[in-house]
């Protein structure tokens, strides 16, 4: 077990923040990870998995253990699904590709989301219509408490919009070790009547599309809205689409005859935060090294060496005018430090 000092977490968070972890370790299986967690010396803690969902604001004075738990097994099967066990460290993208790969269908439409399997039910991502719960089946975590693993089913997870318990009553006492997934290995169920994809299909002159042509839709959607990380620093999707109660709304459509909806409820629609947020006027927006990428402005964007300070502040002042605007918050959907 090796612990580095002065370690800059600059190729760990999509952001490309560079700020310095104090102490700095790797792991690569769960008896490291429980011996990690347990050195009294090291009190202040800092787990990070891919870094796709984390701003850095300033450097880390304690330990930062980077999640590196590798693997994917076949936990059963049957004729018409299997269920699958992946370990926290997995690239999610690489995991939906093996997936299709083996023809299992669910995650398609998950396709080129950022980050790694761990951190994938903490917040219940989602795309196009489909949210890791409608695969998932539970997952296993350790106790920062008593050091134990422990798993979780689906009703455990409590989860919602962007939501689970990791993010309420259990934020901060877990580190997610492996997700197992329930998925299709025929008659897949395919959902192309959200956002694009039914038209990114045609253009691609696909009539009878598989889970594949699903996710080549979708990456091909991404792609031209979304940078790559990897090109311009970025944790995807700043904010959470808002939802409002129907009354609200229809006092907004007096004003705004063209805002966008989807229905929640009976009682609520779902506004999403993009429009608002360009209707702001920060779409596009550039302030020196940082700003509002120019085809999404749900994604706030470091264009060198900005501070996670710079989009911290952009992002209150986005929330400031929205709420002046229309009266409505939207919340952060990445983890600030």
């Amino acid at each position: 077990m090796y612990i580095k000092q002065n370690i800059s977490l600059k190729p760990y968070n999509t952001f490309g923040i560079d700020v310095l972890a104090k102490f700095f370790i790797s792991i690569s299986s769960i008896n490291e990870l429980k011996q990690v967690l347990a050195l009294k010396e090291h009190p202040n803690k800092l787990i990070l998995g891919g870094g796709s969902n984390i701003l850095l604001t300033k450097d880390f004075e304690g330990l930062v253990i980077h999640i590196n738990l590798k693997g994917i097994e076949t936990i059963s099967e049957n004729d018409d699904f299997v269920t699958i066990k992946a370990s926290a460290g997995e690239n999610w993208h690489e995991f939906v590709l093996w997936c299709l790969d083996n023809d299992f269908g669910g995650l398609e439409n998950l396709s080129l989301i950022p980050g790694n399997v761990g951190t994938a039910p903490i917040q219940n991502i989602g795309a196009y219509g489909v949210e890791l719960k409608d695969t998932f089946v539970s997952c296993e975590a350790i106790s920062l408490e008593t050091k134990t693993l422990k798993t979780f089913t689906k009703t455990h997870c409590d989860f919602g919009y962007r939501n689970s318990i990791f993010k309420q009553h259990a934020k901060g006492k877990y580190v997610l070790t492996s997700v197992t997934f329930i998925l299709s290995k025929k008659n897949h169920k395919l959902r192309i009547n959200y956002g694009a994809i039914a038209s990114q299909l045609e253009a691609m002159h696909i009539t009878q599309p598989t889970i594949q042509d699903v996710s080549k839709a979708v990456i091909t959607i991404r792609e031209s809205k979304l940078p790559n990380p990897e090109e311009i620093g970025n944790g995807g999707s700043f904010f959470k689409n808002p939802v409002i109660s129907k009354s609200n709304f229809s006092t907004l459509l007096q004003n705004f005859p063209d805002i966008p909806s989807y229905p929640v409820s009976e009682d609520e629609v779902k506004i999403p935060a993009g429009w608002l947020i360009e209707k702001a006027g920060f779409k596009g927006k550039q302030f020196g090294d940082y700003g509002v990428h120019k085809n999404q402005a749900l994604v706030l964007v470091n264009y060198g060496n900005a501070k996670g300070s710079d989009l911290l502040n952009l992002s209150k002042l986005i929330q400031k005018t929205v709420k002046r605007l229309f009266d409505i918050s939207i919340e952060a959907e990445v983890n600030i430090l």
